[in-house]
C-alpha cells in the first residue's frame, strides 16, 4: 500500500473538498483519500497494482479541479507552480480584497440610480435636477435600465468565479454555495435584460403602461448586491482566519542548517544534509544539536524543551543519547551520529505535523450542505410555477416567464450565505477581544462538539519555569539558609540554581559571597563561604561528603510526592536546610479543569515528565487521567487512539513537541506564551496562557453554532414566505403578486435580521476566576506555599481583608474596551478606592473602598472622564464575621508534620484559612464561626499531636 501526498487546486469551499474526496475514494484500489481544504492537499493510500498516480490525478481533473504529486511543481490542470499554503492564502486574501473594493465601487452608483426616488422619499436625500433629467421618468426608462446593466457587468466579471464554478458544479450534479450565488445573481441580471427588451418594445408601440411596469421591475441592483454581500461575508471570514499554514516552515527553520564534523583530524563545517551515520560531530555551548546521537566525549546539560517541552535542562555525559534540535547549554562535547537527515527526531516531528494537517478533514459547512437541496428545489419550483401559470391557468407566456424568474430572483441567497460567516466573524471577534484567537470558522465550529480535552503539563497546566516553593531551615533562620544557598548557586548555570538566586534577589538576601566554587557534575556544587565549606545538591553529593541524610528522608519523599525537586544544603558537618523547587501550577488550572468536568468534558494530561510528578499534579488538580513519560510521537498516537474511539478531541499545548498532537487533534489550542511552531500548528491561540480561556473557547463555539442555526432559520423563513408570494399563490384569490420593492425590502430585512442576531454574540461573557482568587493565587505562586509544606518562618495569609464599602455605579456612554480602561483608571485613582471592576455590557462599575465616598465625588470623576453617572447604589458597611485563633501545638518535628497538621485543621467545618508555623510550634486559624477549643484539641490529637491549652 503506497501513501502519497497530492497538491489540489481550484477548491473554494468544503463542498469542493468533499467532491474531490468522493471522486478519488470511488476508484478501485484506493484505501483512503483525505482532502485538506486549508492546505490545498490530499493524502491518499492506494494499491499501486490496481490504481496509478495518473488515475488519481485524472479523477480529480474529471471532478473539475487540478492535481499533481506534492513533490512536483505544476498541477496538471492548472499549470501553476506549487506554492506554500501560506503564500496561497496571502494571494487569495489580496485578490479577494481587490474584488470586494471593485464590487463596492460599482455597486454604489447602481444602488443610487435604482433607488434614488426612495432615497428622496424615505431619507430626504435630494436628487440633482440633471440626474432626474437623465434617469427619472418613463421617457428615460431605457437609459435608467441600461446604465444599471453596464455598471453591474464589471461586478459580475470581478465575481465570475461564482458563475463559472457554480454552474459547473450545478451541471455536474453537485451544487454548492457558488451555485446558489451564481444562479440568483444571474437570474436577476437575465430578468433585467428581458425587461429592457420589453420596455423598448413598449416605447416603440406606444405602450407606456408596459414601460412603467418593467421600469419598476428591474433586478440589476440585486444581481450586483448578491455577489457583493457574499464577498463581504467571505472577506470577513478570511480575515478572521489569519495565518494558518506556516508551522512546517518554522519547524524546518528550527532544525540546524550546518554541522561541525571531525574528519581526518580536522574540523569541517558541512550542510546537515551531508551528515552520515557514524560522523563525529563537534558541538560547542549554545549550539543546536544537528543529529540524533550518543555523546562520545565531554559532559554538558542539554535544553530539551524543543522536543520534550520540559523546562529544566538534562545533564548528559559520555554514553548518553542526545536528540536533534535540542540545545547544548554549558559543555563542549563530541557526539557520534546515529540518525541523520530524514531519520532524525526533528524530521519525524515535521513529517507528523505535515501528515496530521493534511489528513484533517474540513468540516462541511451547514449552508453548503443545505444548498445542495435548496438550489434544485428552487429551480424545480420556478419551472413548475411557469408551467402551471401557462398551461393550467391559461395566462400569456410573458406572465408565466416573469413569475418563474421572480421565484429565482426572490430566492436570494444573501441571508443564507451570510448566516454562517457573519456569526463566525462576530464569534471570532468576541474571542479576540478576550484573548482567544480562533484562526478559522472551521475551528470555531469544531469546538462545540469536543468531548475530550488533552493537556500538556509544562507551560500549559504549569507556569513552565521553576520556582522556589518550600524553604525548610534545619539550622539557623530561613534568611540565613536562603543567603547561603544563593551564594552557593550563584556560580551555577542550572535552572534550579537560577530559581534560588532569583528568589534571593527578590527578597534581598544576596549579601554573602562564595569562593573556591566547584561544579560537581550530576551531584551539585561546593564552595567556601565565610571560611567554611558548604555543599548544595542531591543525596549522592551528601553521601560523598559523609553527611547523614536519614533524618530528612521522610521530608524528601513528601516533597517528591508533591512533584517538587528538593535541594539539600549542608556545611562540612550536617544538613542545614532544604529548599524545594518546582514548576508550579497556574493559578486558574484547577478551576478550568473543574469547569471542563461540569461541561461533561473528559480531561487527560499528557506529559513527558516522570510518573511521580504527574501523579502529584493529578491529585492536586483532580485530573481524571494522566499519562506520563510520553514522547512527542506518542502524544500524537494517544490523540489518534482517542479519535478512533469516536471522541472529538481538543489538544492544549505550548511546546514544539506538542505540534504533531495539536495538528492531529480535532481542535488544537496553543498557549500564547508557547513556541511559534506550537502556535502555528494550532487552530486557536490562548493569548493570556490561561486554561480558563480554553473553557471560554468551547462555550463560545456552542453559542456560535446555536446562533448559526438561528440565522439559517431566519434565512429560510424569508424564502418560505417570499417564494410562494413570488409564485403568485395569492394572485387568483386576491390579485396579489409580489411587488419588486417589497421583495427588495424583504431581502434586506432577512439579511438585517441575520446580522442583528449574530451581533447578540457580543454579549457573550467569558469564564473568569474571581479577582480575589486570582490575586491570592498569584501571591501564592510568587512565594513559598504555607499550605502544602510551609517553611519554619510563617508565611502570612495571602487573601487580604475585604474593603468595608461597596458601590455600584450606573455609567452611560461607554462604547468599547478603551472606555472600560479609562473608567477603571479614573476610579482606581480616587482616594479610598481599593478596587474597581467595570462591566461594558452592563454599563456599570462595582467599586470597593476603605472609606465612604460621596455620589458627588463619583460624578465629578466620571464626568471629567467624558461619561455620565446615571445612578449610585448606597454603600453598605460589611460586618466582620470571621474569627481568628492561635493554637499552640506540641509534637511537630518536621515539614511532614507541619503539612499533616495543616491538612487536619483545614478539613474542619468552618475553617477558612490555616497557617502552620513549625518553628513557633503554633497554628493561626481563621474561621467563619465559633469553634470550641475541644473540637480543635480532638482533631489535633487524632492527627497524632497535642494542643497546649
Amino acid at each position: 500500500m503506497k501513501h502519497e501526498k497530492f497538491t489540489i487546486t481550484g477548491m473554494s469551499c468544503s463542498a469542493c473538498s468533499a467532491r474531490v474526496e468522493k471522486a478519488v475514494n470511488k476508484l478501485d484500489g484506493i484505501d483512503k483519500a483525505s482532502v485538506n481544504l486549508l492546505t490545498n492537499s490530499m493524502q491518499a493510500s492506494y494499491d499501486e497494482n490496481v490504481v496509478s498516480e495518473q488515475d488519481i490525478i485524472q479523477a480529480v481533473v474529471d471532478a473539475g479541479y487540478g492535481a499533481s504529486p506534492a513533490e512536483s511543481g505544476s498541477p496538471q490542470s492548472a499549470g501553476a507552480p506549487q506554492k506554500s499554503a501560506s503564500d496561497i492564502a496571502k494571494e487569495e486574501m489580496k485578490a479577494m480584497k481587490h474584488r470586494l473594493i471593485g464590487s463596492i465601487l460599482f455597486l454604489i452608483p447602481v444602488m443610487y440610480i435604482a433607488m434614488h426616488h426612495m432615497f428622496y422619499e424615505w431619507f430626504g436625500i435630494p436628487v440633482p435636477e440633471g440626474f432626474q433629467y437623465v434617469f427619472h421618468g418613463d421617457e428615460n426608462a431605457i437609459t435608467f435600465a441600461f446604465t444599471q446593466f453596464l455598471l453591474i457587468l464589471p461586478i459580475m466579471y470581478l465575481n465570475r468565479k461564482y458563475y463559472v464554478n457554480g454552474f459547473r458544479n450545478l451541471f455536474q450534479g453537485a451544487p454548492n454555495m457558488d451555485s446558489l450565488v451564481g444562479l440568483g445573481s444571474m437570474a436577476a441580471a437575465v430578468y433585467g435584460v428581458f425587461a429592457i427588451f420589453r420596455m423598448s418594445w413598449g416605447m416603440g408601440h406606444g405602450d407606456w403602461a408596459l414601460v412603467a411596469q418593467y421600469s419598476t421591475n428591474l433586478y440589476f441592483e440585486s444581481a450586483g448586491m448578491i455577489v457583493t454581500l457574499i464577498d463581504i461575508g467571505k472577506f470577513l471570514e478570511a480575515r478572521a482566519k489569519g495565518k494558518t499554514s506556516t508551522a512546517i516552515e518554522k519547524l524546518m527553520d528550527l532544525a540546524p542548517k550546518q554541522a561541525t564534523v571531525l574528519r581526518n583530524g580536522f574540523e569541517t563545517v558541512i550542510p546537515v544534509e551531508d551528515l552520515v551515520v557514524g560522523d563525529e560531530i563537534v558541538i560547542r555551548p549554545g549550539e543546536s544539536i544537528p543529529a540524533d546521537g550518543v555523546i562520545s566525549e565531554g559532559t554538558t546539560s542539554v535544553d530539551e524543551a524543543a522536543i520534550t517541552g520540559e523546562s529544566i535542562p538534562v545533564e548528559k555525559q559520555v554514553g548518553d543519547k542526545v536528540t536533534s534540535a535540542t540545545i547544548n547549554k554549558t559543555g563542549f562535547i563530541h557526539i557520534t551520529a546515529r540518525r541523520v537527515g530524514a531519520d532524525t527526531t526533528i524530521s519525524q516531528i515535521i513529517k507528523l505535523v505535515d501528515e496530521a494537517s493534511a489528513s484533517k478533514a474540513p468540516i462541511a459547512k451547514m449552508a453548503d450542505t443545505i444548498s445542495g437541496y435548496f438550489v434544485p428545489a428552487v429551480i424545480t419550483i420556478a419551472i413548475i410555477t411557469g408551467l402551471i401559470w401557462y398551461f393550467v391557468m391559461g395566462v400569456d407566456a410573458e406572465f408565466a416567464f416573469s413569475t418563474a424568474i421572480s421565484v429565482l430572483v426572490i430566492s436570494c441567497p444573501c441571508a443564507l450565505g451570510l448566516a454562517t460567516p457573519v456569526a463566525i466573524m462576530v464569534g471570532t471577534g468576541k474571542g479576540a477581544e478576550n484573548g482567544i484567537l480562533i484562526k478559522s470558522g472551521e475551528a470555531l465550529e469544531t469546538a462545540h462538539a469536543i468531548d475530550t480535552v488533552v493537556m500538556d503539563k509544562t507551560g500549559t497546566i504549569t507556569e513552565g519555569r521553576p520556582k522556589v516553593t518550600d524553604i525548610v531551615p534545619l539550622k539557623g533562620t530561613k534568611e540565613d539558609l536562603v543567603a547561603i544557598a544563593a551564594a552557593l548557586e550563584k556560580g551555577s548555570e542550572h535552572p534550579l540554581a537560577e530559581a534560588i538566586t532569583t528568589y534571593a534577589s527578590e527578597h534581598q538576601l544576596t549579601g554573602k559571597t562564595a569562593s573556591d566554587f566547584k561544579a560537581l557534575f550530576g551531584r551539585g556544587v561546593q564552595a567556601v563561604i565565610d571560611g567554611k565549606t558548604y555543599y548544595a545538591g542531591n543525596t549522592r553529593l551528601m553521601d560523598e561528603a559523609h553527611i547523614d541524610t536519614k533524618a530528612i528522608t521522610a521530608s524528601l519523599n513528601a516533597l517528591a510526592d508533591d512533584g517538587k525537586t528538593p535541594l539539600l544544603f549542608a556545611d562540612d558537618k550536617e544538613i542545614i536546610g532544604i529548599i524545594a523547587v518546582a514548576d508550579v501550577e497556574k493559578t486558574t488550572s484547577a478551576e478550568a479543569i473543574a469547569d471542563f468536568a461540569k461541561m461533561g468534558i473528559h480531561v487527560v494530561m499528557l506529559t513527558g515528565d516522570n510518573q511521580r510528578t504527574a501523579e502529584a499534579i493529578r491529585q492536586r488538580l483532580h485530573i481524571p487521567r494522566v499519562i506520563a513519560g510520553v514522547l512527542p510521537q506518542d502524544k500524537e498516537k494517544h490523540i489518534a487512539a482517542l479519535q478512533a474511539q469516536g471522541h472529538k478531541v481538543a489538544m492544549i499545548g505550548d511546546g514544539i513537541n506538542d505540534a504533531p498532537a495539536l495538528a492531529k487533534a480535532d481542535l488544537g489550542m496553543a498557549i500564547g506564551a508557547g513556541t511559534d511552531v506550537a502556535i502555528e500548528s494550532a487552530d486557536a491561540v490562548l493569548m493570556r496562557s490561561d486554561l480558563l480561556d480554553a473553557v471560554s473557547a468551547i462555550r463560545l463555539s456552542k453559542a456560535v453554532i446555536k446562533n448559526i442555526k438561528e440565522n439559517l432559520f431566519w434565512a429560510f423563513f424569508y424564502n418560505i414566505i417570499c417564494i410562494p408570494l413570488a409564485a403568485g399563490v395569492l394572485y387568483p384569490a386576491f390579485g396579489i403578486r409580489l411587488n419588486p420593492m417589497i421583495g427588495a425590502a424583504a431581502m434586506s430585512l432577512s439579511s438585517f435580521t441575520v446580522c442583528m442576531n449574530a451581533l447578540r454574540l457580543r454579549f457573550f461573557k467569558t469564564t473568569h476566576s474571581t479577582d480575589v482568587s486570582r490575586e491570592t493565587s498569584a501571591q501564592e505562586a510568587d512565594s513559598p506555599k504555607a499550605t502544602q509544606a510551609a517553611p519554619q518562618n510563617p508565611v502570612p495569609e495571602v487573601a487580604a481583608a475585604p474593603a468595608p464599602f461597596h458601590y455600584t455605579l450606573s455609567i452611560e456612554g461607554m462604547m468599547c474596551q478603551h472606555c472600560v480602561a479609562t473608567v477603571t483608571k479614573v476610579l482606581k485613582a480616587m482616594d479610598g478606592v481599593t478596587d474597581a471592576v467595570v462591566d461594558l455590557d452592563g454599563q456599570k462599575a462595582d467599586v470597593s473602598a476603605d472609606k465612604a465616598i460621596s455620589a458627588e465625588d463619583f460624578k465629578k470623576v466620571i464626568t471629567t472622564a467624558g461619561y455620565t453617572l446615571k445612578n449610585l447604589i448606597t454603600p453598605k458597611k460589611e460586618e466582620d464575621e470571621t474569627m481568628e485563633k492561635t493554637l499552640k501545638i506540641e509534637g511537630m518535628m518536621c515539614q511532614h508534620c507541619q503539612k499533616h497538621v495543616h491538612d487536619a485543621l483545614a478539613a474542619m467545618d468552618g475553617v477558612t484559612a490555616v497557617t502552620v508555623d513549625l518553628e513557633g510550634k503554633k497554628a493561626d486559624v481563621t474561621t467563619s464561626k465559633d469553634i470550641p477549643t475541644e473540637d480543635f484539641a480532638k482533631v489535633i490529637a487524632d492527627a497524632g499531636y497535642e494542643l497546649v491549652k
